[in-house]
């Protein structure tokens, strides 16, 4: 599909969940209400595949000048290399939040949801627990 019907960010969806490190780039993602979000996560995910209901993410909604962040959270995957060994980021329990971006948020995964059409992705429904907003714009792909 040809369509980009909306203009898509960057934003690093990354837990820390049994003593490994995960991290992605969601681009569709938004906000449902003043406190809740949604992300869809593809299946080819590892990040996507290993979050449950009840774990607590950290979103970091990247701004311009972290493209090198966006590059580094896209490419391969979380169980083949440490994507995290040249990133700054802070770790809020098992939230991963990455310096400089123009929002970090800590989000409670509520549920994730299969829907039909797309069964094989995960629906994330999560509630923003905190956040802290940034200098910079943000960055959009």
């Amino acid at each position: 599909m040809g369509l980009k019907a909306f203009n898509y960010g960057a934003n690093a969806v990354c837990l820390m969940k049994n003593n490994h490190k995960y991290g992605m780039i969601c681009a569709w993602a938004t906000q449902v209400d003043y406190d809740k979000i949604v992300m869809l996560l593809g299946a080819q995910s590892v990040t996507g595949r290993n979050i449950t209901k009840g774990d607590v993410l950290g979103v970091s909604v990247l701004s311009i000048h972290q493209e090198d962040v966006m590059n580094t959270l896209g490419e391969n995957h979380s169980d083949e290399i440490d994507k995290f060994q040249h990133l700054n980021f802070i770790l809020d329990g098992s939230a991963i939040l990455i310096n400089d971006a123009s929002i970090n948020m800590v989000v409670e995964v509520i549920d994730v949801l299969k829907l039909e059409g797309i069964e094989e992705d995960n629906l994330v429904y999560g509630l923003i627990k905190s956040y802290t907003v940034g200098k910079d714009p943000m960055l959009t792909i």
